[in-house]
């Protein structure tokens, strides 16, 4: 009898090694995003009177015009012919069609294929760009960086009364003729509206070292320290002249603006030395 053969079990397969690897996927690029930018100059030119002159109907002078030509050197005549080709009249026809401007309800637009009447309101002596005071082009660029500047210095400043301490705005505040016997919320909406109301002022007063002062001189006077007599700021206890008042200045303000000199610097120092021991 013939031996029986013997099967084992197949042999397991050996298990998969994860093989790391360093390449990294291929970056995305970012796709631009196509922008459809009017051409500034296809776009009309607007202008607009100024300090409300003007009603209804306002009629732009048409005669009697002088442009002075830096060029040439010369004075020469402006008049508005919409079928010639130059504005002035030593290049126009013998018998050119003058034909009247108006401003209706207080503007004109002016298209591209009208560079005449472009040119003539630019060099019209009423213009505000020429020393004028009866109209102006109309900077829509311009107003709006204005604007977003505008904002910008708002964001700035609100941003700065969200950083500091209600103890470092007090100063601030009472330099701003805040009244600061109110609770720290009320203080700093007082300060938010005076920053969106005055953003340029307001920052400028962050950087101004005369508010510290005027807050620790401020509070000289409200707690005792010195006090105003006759003429001159003193020291509460002793009636010593620490510094003149001119007639009709301010005792408060006179004495911040001495604490910002070198003879000041002392008593600024004795005056904050004294608010300490308060607190």
């Amino acid at each position: 009898m013939e031996n029986a053969v013997k099967r084992g079990r197949p042999a397991k397969a050996a298990p998969k090694v994860a093989v790391e690897t360093t390449e990294q996927p291929p970056a995305k690029k970012s796709v631009a995003v196509k922008r459809n930018i009017p051409n500034p100059l296809a776009m009309p030119t607007t202008y607009v009177t100024v300090n409300g002159r003007g009603g209804i109907v306002l009629k732009i002078r048409n005669s009697g015009l002088q442009y002075y030509d830096k060029e040439t050197g010369n004075v020469r005549q402006l008049r508005y012919a919409p079928m010639e080709s130059s504005v002035f009249a030593d290049e126009q026809s013998d018998n050119p069609v003058l034909e009247q401007v108006f401003f209706y309800d207080k503007m004109i637009v002016v298209p591209v294929n009208k560079p005449n009447l472009k040119k003539f309101l630019d060099y019209h002596p009423d213009n505000q760009a020429n020393g004028g005071k009866e109209f102006k082009a109309l900077n829509l660029n311009e107003d709006r960086e204005a604007e977003i500047q505008d904002e910008f210095l708002v964001h700035d400043a609100i941003s700065i009364i969200k950083s500091k301490s209600i103890s470092d705005l007090i100063p601030l505040a009472m330099a701003l003729m805040i009244n600061i016997d109110q609770d720290d919320l009320s203080v700093k909406r007082a300060l938010v509206r005076y920053a969106r109301s005055n953003p340029q002022k307001f920052l400028d007063m962050t950087t101004n070292p005369l508010v510290e002062i005027r807050s620790s001189v401020s509070q000289a006077f409200d707690f005792n320290i010195v006090r105003y007599n006759g003429g001159a700021v003193v020291w509460y206890d002793t009636n010593k002249v620490i510094t003149s008042v001119p007639t009709g200045q301010d005792a408060k303000e006179t004495l911040s603006r001495f604490c910002m000199t070198d003879s000041g610097a002392s008593v600024l120092s004795e005056i904050e030395k004294q608010l300490a021991e308060i607190a």
